[in-house]
């Protein structure tokens, strides 16, 4: 399955697998970008993203983070 921006959940759970020691609450937009545009499975545009759709990954991961 091909993963886009609005797959917040999903992507939140791959970053959180490929990631599983960083702590989401210190990463920057910029780093989150570009690691999601780094994901196998991640096909989507990555001019299409936009801080709202960041911040619900982020707040997905921080969720399962704790």
């Amino acid at each position: 399955m091909s993963l886009k921006w609005t797959d917040s959940r999903d992507i939140a759970l791959d970053l959180l697998e490929a990631y599983p020691d960083t702590d989401p609450k210190t990463v920057r937009f910029t780093d989150l970008h570009r690691w999601i545009c780094e994901l196998e499975n991640f096909d989507d545009d990555p001019s299409r993203s936009n801080e709202g759709l960041l911040e619900a990954v982020i707040m997905i991961w921080m969720d399962e983070f704790d």
